[in-house]
C-alpha cells in the first residue's frame, strides 16, 4: 500500500489541488448557496409536471402537458434507470455541488489525456487547468447548460481511451471508450458529440495515412476495431436515450417540414438563419488571445461607471438625468453595448488564455508529430464552421450535404472542441522542448518568433486598437438614428453618446491587450528559463500552471463569479404565483390550458408552465407540427377557433399603463373532448392548416384524406348524441368515459403523436387518427364505453432492455480489460 501512495503520491497531490480550487472558485457553495442559471430555472419550469409525478409516484412520466399543448419528455427530463452511465452522471452531480463536480470532471478528465500522453505531472496539470477554465467552459455553466457542460467534460477521457487503443493496448483502451462514450452520449448534448466526431474523424484520416505509409495497417485495423465496437457498445448501453431521441427529433422543429406553401420553411432541418443565429464573428476569433477585443459580454456594467465616456457623453449632454438609466434604454431598446459583434447577444467570448496561445503559436513551429497536423487542421475547420453566415462558403457545404449538421442551432459552440485542441498543442509544444530533440538556440529562437507573433499583435492593439478594428456595429448610422429620434432630434447629443460608448469599447480592449502582454511575457519568461535551464524543470511547470490559472480565472470571474449565486429557499422559490395564477389553480378542472401574453412572447418562456398547462413554453426541440401551428395561426394574429380547440380556458393579459395583470376566462374553449357534427377532409397539410384558419371546432374537424379508412362520414350525426368526459387524468395515462346511442367522431383536445399513443376502448386497441392539425380524433361505437389514451413508447420501454444488455457488457468488458492489464503488467515484472 506505502509503495502504491508513494507511486501515485503526486497524482494525489495534483487531484487534491483541482479539488481546492475549485472550491476556491466557488466558495459560495460551502455556504450553501447554489447558482442561479437561466436555463436551469427555465427547465425547473418545464419540468414541474414530470417532478410533481415523480414525487408521488416514484417514477417521472414520458409525457407532459405543461408546454406547447403537451409533448414528449425525452428532451426535458427522463429516468433511464436500466443504462448504468445514468448512475454515473448521478455521481458526478452528487458527489460534489453544483457546479463544482463539473469541472472536476473538466480538470480529472483532461488530466487523465495528458498522462497518457506521458506528460509530466505538473505540466499536465497546467494543461487541465488551460482546459477546464476556458472561458467557454465557465460561461455555460453560467447559462445553465448543465448537459452542454458534462458532454464537453467527456471529450479528453474519451480522446486518452482513442489513444491508448492505437497504441496496442486494445482491451483497456476500447473499454474505457465504451464507458466514457456512454457517459459523453448519456450526457444527452447529441450536438457537442457529433462536433467531437467530426474531429475524431479527421484524426482516423490521418493515422489511416501513416498506417498505411509505415505499411502498418493491421495494427491500425486492429485498433480500429475496439474503437468501433466501444463506440456501438456505448450506443449499446444508451440504446433507449438514442432511440427516443431519433424517433422524436424528426417529429420536431429539427424534422421534416409537413408545409410546403411555406417557401421560407426548410424541407428538412432547422432553418438557416435560426442555425446561423449565432455565429462567430471572423475578427471575434482574436478574443482567444484577447477577450475583451469585442467587448466581452453583452453587457453594460463598465458603461455605467461614472469614469466611463459613455456616462460622462450622457451626463454632459442630458443634464439632471440619471445615466444609467439612458445608458440602460441605449442597451435593451438598441441593442448597443460594451459587445459589438453581430451576434444577437453574448455571454462572453471564447478565450483560451494568453499563454497557452504564446504556446500553441510555439507548438506549430516545434512539434514534428503528425498530431500536429490534426489539432491544426480541425482547429482551422472548425474554426470556419463556427462562423456560420460569416463565412457561409464552408458552413453551407456542411449545412446542406454533411448528414444532421442541420439539426444544430448556436454553431459557435463547435469551438468548445478547439478549446482542448489547443491546450493540447501548447502542453506537446513544452513536452517536444523537454525532450530534447532540439539544441537551445534553435527553441528559444521559436519561442522568441511565437512571443513575437502573440505580443507583437497585442502590442498593436494596445497602441493603435483602431488600426484593425472599428469598435462599432454594422448598424451604427441606423442606431444614431433611432436615439437621435429618442433624444428629441438632438443627434449631436445622440453622436457624442454613441461615440462614447465606441471609446468604451476602445478602452476595454486596450487594457486586455496590455494584460495578455503581460502574461506573454510570463509565460515567454518561464519557458525561456526551463529551456536554458536556468529554473529546475517541476518549478517552471508548477509556476506555468499557477499563471495560466490565474490568467483564466481572472476573465471567467467576469462571467461566473459570487454574484452568480443565491440561496437555495431563494432558487426554490423563484417562482411566485401571482393573484391571476392562484385564481386558476382553483380550477380542479384537471386539464385545461392557459394562454399567458403578459410575459411578451407566450413561446419563448416557460415561466407561467411552473403553475398551469400551457399553449406557448420554451424548449428548443417542441413538435414542429405545432411550431408550424403556431407561426400560422398565433404569431401574426392569434386564431381564437384554435385556442378554442386546444381547449384554451384561460387568457392572462398585462396591462400597459399600471402593470396589473388580469385573467380572461375563455367561454367557447371546447372542452377535453367532444362530439362533432361533421368532416372536411383536406388532401394535405397545406390545406388543413388554411382549413383551420376558421371553422367552428367543436362542430367540425378537418381531416387529412389519408385518414379516411379510419372514419366515416356517414354515421355523424348532431353532435348531441351523448356525451364524452375525461374522468382521470395522468400525463401519459388519459380515462374518458363515453355514451352515445350511435356511432361518432370524437376529436380531443390532446397533441397528435402516434410514436407511442395508443388507444384503448374497454381494454382492446382500436385506431385513432389526426384532425384539425395538431389534435387526436377517433371513431367511436355507440354504447357506454371506457377509452383511454396510454403512452407508451416502444423506443423507449424496448431500448431499456438494449441498455440493459449494453450495460452489462460494458462492466464485464472493463472487468476483463483491467484484469488482462494487471496481468500484462505483473507479466512485464516478472520478466
Amino acid at each position: 500500500m506505502n509503495n502504491w501512495f508513494n507511486k501515485n503520491g503526486v497524482h494525489l497531490a495534483i487531484i487534491a489541488i483541482f479539488v481546492v480550487i475549485t472550491f476556491a472558485y466557488f466558495s459560495p457553495v460551502l455556504q450553501g448557496k447554489a447558482p442561479q442559471q437561466g436555463d436551469v430555472l427555465q427547465a425547473k419550469a418545464m419540468q414541474k409536471e414530470i417532478m410533481d409525478v415523480k414525487e408521488a409516484t416514484g417514477k417521472g412520466p414520458l409525457w407532459t402537458n405543461q408546454m406547447f399543448g403537451g409533448m414528449p419528455a425525452y428532451q426535458i427530463w427522463v429516468q433511464y434507470p436500466l443504462n448504468i452511465t445514468t448512475y454515473g452522471i448521478d455521481i458526478i452531480k452528487g458527489v460534489f455541488p453544483d457546479p463544482v463536480g463539473t469541472v472536476i470532471l473538466y480538470l480529472l478528465g483532461a488530466y487523465l489525456l495528458f498522462c497518457v500522453l506521458k506528460i509530466n505531472p505538473w505540466l499536465a496539470a497546467a494543461g487541465a487547468i488551460a482546459f477546464g477554465f476556458t472561458s467557454y467552459n465557465f460561461i455555460i455553466i453560467a447559462a445553465g447548460h448543465s448537459n452542454k457542460a458534462l458532454a464537453i467534460g467527456f471529450f479528453a477521457p474519451i480522446l486518452a481511451a482513442i489513444i491508448l487503443t492505437l497504441r496496442g493496448r486494445y482491451l483497456v483502451g476500447g473499454s474505457l471508450l465504451a464507458l466514457f462514450m456512454a457517459l459523453e452520449i448519456r450526457s444527452n448534448h447529441i450536438q457537442m458529440t457529433y462536433y467531437l466526431f467530426i474531429a475524431l474523424f479527421i484524426l482516423a484520416c490521418i493515422e489511416l495515412y501513416h498506417a498505411f505509409k509505415a505499411k502498418q495497417l493491421a495494427g491500425f485495423g486492429k485498433s480500429i476495431a475496439f474503437i468501433v465496437g466501444g463506440i456501438i457498445l456505448a450506443v449499446l448501453v444508451n440504446a433507449g436515450t438514442l432511440w427516443t431521441t431519433y424517433e422524436y427529433g424528426k417529429e420536431t422543429i429539427r424534422g421534416k417540414s409537413n408545409l410546403t406553401t411555406d417557401k421560407a420553411e426548410p424541407a428538412n432541418g432547422l432553418d438557416k438563419e435560426y442555425a446561423y443565429q449565432w455565429s462567430q464573428g471572423v475578427g471575434e476569433s482574436f478574443s482567444f488571445l484577447i477577450p475583451n477585443i469585442y467587448g466581452g459580454a453583452s453587457s453594460i456594467d463598465e458603461m455605467i461607471k461614472p469614469e466611463s465616456n459613455t456616462y460622462k457623453a450622457v451626463e454632459k449632454n442630458l443634464q439632471g438625468v440619471d445615466p444609467r438609466q439612458v445608458i440602460g434604454y441605449v442597451a435593451q431598446n438598441l441593442n448597443t453595448n460594451q459587445y459589438w459583434g453581430n451576434k444577437p447577444g453574448t455571454s462572453g467570448p471564447y478565450y483560451f488564455g494568453a499563454i497557452i496561445c504564446l504556446l500553441f503559436v510555439f507548438g506549430l513551429f516545434i512539434v514534428q508529430h503528425r498530431w500536429k497536423w490534426w489539432i491544426l487542421g480541425s482547429s482551422i475547420l472548425l474554426l470556419f464552421l463556427s462562423f456560420g453566415q460569416n463565412f457561409p462558403l464552408i458552413s453551407d457545404l456542411f449545412f446542406d450535404y454533411l448528414p444532421m449538421y442541420n439539426k444544430f442551432r448556436a454553431v459557435e459552440s463547435i469551438l468548445a472542441v478547439v478549446g482542448l485542441l489547443v491546450p493540447l498543442l501548447a502542453v506537446l509544444a513544452v513536452k517536444e522542448a523537454q525532450d530534447g530533440k532540439y539544441d537551445q538556440k534553435y527553441l528559444v529562437k521559436r519561442l522568441t518568433w511565437s512571443a513575437g507573433i502573440t505580443g507583437g499583435l497585442s502590442l498593436i492593439i494596445a497602441i493603435m486598437p483602431t488600426a484593425f478594428f472599428s469598435f462599432t456595429q454594422s448598424n451604427q448610422a441606423q442606431v444614431v438614428d433611432a436615439l437621435t429620434q429618442a433624444l428629441q432630434n438632438n443627434r449631436g447629443a445622440a453622436m457624442e453618446i454613441i461615440n462614447g460608448v465606441v471609446a468604451d469599447r476602445v478602452s476595454l480592449a486596450r487594457a486586455d491587450a496590455l494584460r495578455t502582454l503581460l502574461f506573454i511575457a510570463v509565460g515567454f519568461g518561464l519557458t525561456w528559463a526551463f529551456i536554458t535551464k536556468k529554473m529546475n524543470m517541476q518549478l517552471v511547470f508548477g509556476l506555468l500552471a499557477l499563471f495560466v490559472l490565474v490568467d483564466l480565472w481572472q476573465v471567467d470571474r467576469r462571467y461566473l463569479n459570487n454574484q452568480n449565486f443565491v440561496s437555495k429557499s431563494d432558487l426554490k422559490d423563484h417562482y411566485k404565483a401571482r393573484d391571476v395564477d392562484n385564481f386558476i389553480s382553483a380550477d380542479k378542472d384537471p386539464n385545461f390550458r392557459v394562454f399567458d401574453l403578459s410575459l411578451g412572447d407566450p413561446f419563448k418562456s416557460a415561466e407561467t408552465s411552473y403553475f398551469h398547462k400551457t399553449v406557448g413554453g420554451f424548449h428548443s426541440a417542441r413538435l414542429k407540427r405545432f411550431q408550424e401551428l403556431v407561426d400560422n395561426q398565433l404569431t401574426k394574429s392569434i386564431n381564437q377557433d384554435v385556442l378554442d380547440m386546444l381547449n384554451t380556458k384561460y387568457i392572462i393579459t398585462q396591462d400597459p399603463q399600471n402593470g396589473s395583470y388580469k385573467m380572461q376566462r375563455n367561454p367557447t374553449a371546447a372542452g377535453n373532448a367532444w362530439f362533432v357534427e361533421s368532416i372536411q377532409f383536406v388532401k394535405n397539410s397545406d390545406e388543413e392548416m388554411k382549413a383551420i384558419s376558421s371553422f367552428d371546432a367543436k362542430k367540425e374537424a378537418i381531416v387529412d384524406e389519408s385518414y379516411k379508412a379510419l372514419v366515416d362520414s356517414k354515421i355523424l350525426g348532431t353532435g348531441q348524441e351523448g356525451f364524452i368526459k375525461l374522468t382521470d387524468y395522468k400525463p401519459e395515462h388519459l380515462t374518458y368515459e363515453y355514451s352515445t346511442a350511435k356511432e361518432v367522431v370524437a376529436v380531443f383536445s390532446e397533441i397528435y403523436y402516434n410514436k407511442g399513443w395508443k388507444m384503448y376502448i374497454d381494454g382492446v386497441e382500436k385506431p385513432y387518427f389526426r384532425a384539425d392539425y395538431v389534435l387526436r380524433a377517433a371513431k367511436l361505437e355507440a354504447g357506454n364505453h371506457k377509452l383511454e389514451f396510454i403512452f407508451h413508447p416502444t423506443s423507449y420501454y424496448a431500448g431499456e432492455n438494449i441498455s440493459l444488455a449494453g450495460s452489462i457488457i460494458l462492466v464485464a468488458a472493463l472487468g476483463f480489460g483491467i484484469y488482462a492489464e494487471n496481468k500484462k503488467k505483473k507479466q512485464a515484472v516478472k520478466a
